[in-house]
């Protein structure tokens, strides 16, 4: 069997120290299977989302849609792996998505479904848009992320962009959820005491704000927090 965890770059600091556990680890496993008419119960509750507050001067707004489809009466998230050959985040797991283009979208939600769409292949029409989930900014990249929930009516036919993807991926979320794929780390790096999020998948490690976005989504989709 394949080991988990893949070969990312990531500048984890030598001070680096455990962070809390896993917000589902208390639940039973079989509590962490959830169709997708659950997972859309959830988000109903789901309080207004607030927009991302830059953290460096000159940041650009951007968005990512979080796919979700149904198979085998469970829910399963669409993720993207950028190439070795992109100028930023090589190799990284990530939601497709990217820069918000005012001259092409009206807004936010629009750039999500047209990123999707070039980068994977994604037919717009076939997505529904449930919800906006709480924005998220980031240092390095300089970018004020929103990310949109969209559901799925199958498994999609998709059509990576070879530029933009070298593989697609698709993820139960009770796997996201098992025991021993999701930990916190506790970094200090441009702020103390900093929490940053990793799942260990087969042959891929998913950090950065793709893991913050999935796990703050996954605490309220199994918590209702």
């Amino acid at each position: 069997m394949a080991a988990r965890g893949g070969q990312q770059r990531i500048p984890r600091p030598p001070s680096y120290r455990p962070g809390r556990p896993a917000p589902w680890g208390h639940l039973d496993p079989n509590a962490r299977h959830l169709g997708l008419d659950q997972v859309r119960e959830r988000l109903a509750a789901l309080a207004p989302a607030s927009g991302p507050v830059p953290l460096v001067p000159g940041s650009r707004a951007a968005a990512v849609l979080v796919p979700l489809f149904e198979e085998d009466g469970e829910t399963r998230v669409i993720l993207t792996k950028r190439p070795e050959t992109m100028p930023s985040h090589q190799g990284e797991i990530a939601f497709p998505g990217g820069k918000h283009e005012p001259d092409l979208d009206p807004d936010l939600r629009a750039t999500a479904l047209r990123e999707a769409h070039e980068e994977i292949g994604l037919d717009p029409e076939a997505v529904d848009v449930v919800a906006r989930l709480e924005g998220i900014a980031t240092v390095a990249s300089r970018f004020v992320i929103t990310p949109f929930v969209g559901f799925l009516p199958s498994r999609p036919l998709l059509t990576p962009d070879p530029r933009e993807v070298v593989a697609v991926l698709d993820v139960p979320l009770s796997e996201l959820m098992a025991d021993g794929v999701y930990r916190e780390e506790r970094w200090d790096t441009w702020k103390a005491d900093l929490d940053v999020h990793f799942y260990e998948l087969t042959g891929e490690t998913v950090w950065g704000a793709t893991a913050r976005i999935l796990t703050g989504f996954l605490a309220h989709v199994i918590t209702g927090r």
